[in-house]
């Protein structure tokens, strides 16, 4: 006898991928105490000589950009107004009416590059002098009409020093008008720009990245080291049956 009927259904086979526990990451390992403070330590010292080093070029430069400089005073001749170690703002002249009796200036004496800071006493109006072609000396210049060609100078003189500067210098030398004086900048600029204060505000952070650079690598290796299977046990979670 046949039988009719439906034919039996065919079985459900479930084709999904089996999922595998993901292995959970462990939380970070907390550093010890003494490793946190020599971290603070060496970010601290990458701070401090940074900033001193960026201001050892933004300070200079600030002035600068506002038409100023910065003077390192290195003698005495002005005490007690200022003294060797301070420092000075100095601001180019282009004109005679820039200069006034009783400003300080900052100019190179005839025959000399060495720049002095003194204050003027006098300005004059002086013969310009030129060699004449007959007997060499130095006689006062004569224009086309018969006028003496004049010049004008500064005469100074150093607050600490009892006589005047025993030269007139021309205000073509003057190099600038004193604006202000920084008690004790003098030194810390001039530390600051020799081989030594380079030294000393580059070399030390560079060397503190360096191990901050080393700890890390050694503290991500030892997360790794933690985290990995072998490391607690946990191949059987991988496992399938």
């Amino acid at each position: 006898m046949i039988l009719r009927g439906r034919a039996p259904a065919a079985p459900v086979v479930e084709r999904r991928t089996p999922s595998v526990p993901r292995l959970r990451r462990p939380a970070r390992t907390p550093r010890p105490l003494w490793r946190r403070l020599l971290s603070a330590a060496l970010w601290t010292v990458v701070a401090v000589c940074g900033t001193a080093y960026a201001l050892s070029l933004l300070v200079p430069l600030w002035y600068q950009v506002n038409d100023e400089r910065l003077l390192i005073v290195t003698s005495g001749s002005m005490a007690p107004t200022f003294e060797a170690g301070d420092a000075v703002v100095l601001r180019a002249i282009s004109r005679e009416s820039d200069l006034k009796v009783g400003q300080v200036v900052s100019f190179w004496p005839v025959g000399s590059d060495q720049l002095v800071t003194h204050r003027v006493v006098a300005l004059r109006h002086l013969p310009e002098l030129t060699d004449d072609p007959e007997t060499g000396e130095r006689v006062p210049k004569v224009d086309a009409d018969g006028t003496t060609v004049t010049k004008p100078y500064v005469f100074t003189k150093g607050d600490a020093n009892a006589t005047a500067d025993p030269n007139a210098t021309p205000i073509t030398r003057v190099r600038g008008v004193v604006l202000g004086v920084h008690t004790g900048w003098g030194w810390v600029l001039q530390w600051s720009t020799s081989a030594v204060g380079r030294a000393v505000m580059l070399v030390p952070p560079l060397v503190a990245v360096a191990v901050l650079e080393v700890l890390a690598v050694v503290d991500s290796r030892r997360d790794r080291h933690r985290a990995s299977p072998a490391a607690d046990g946990r191949f059987d979670d991988l496992l399938l049956d």
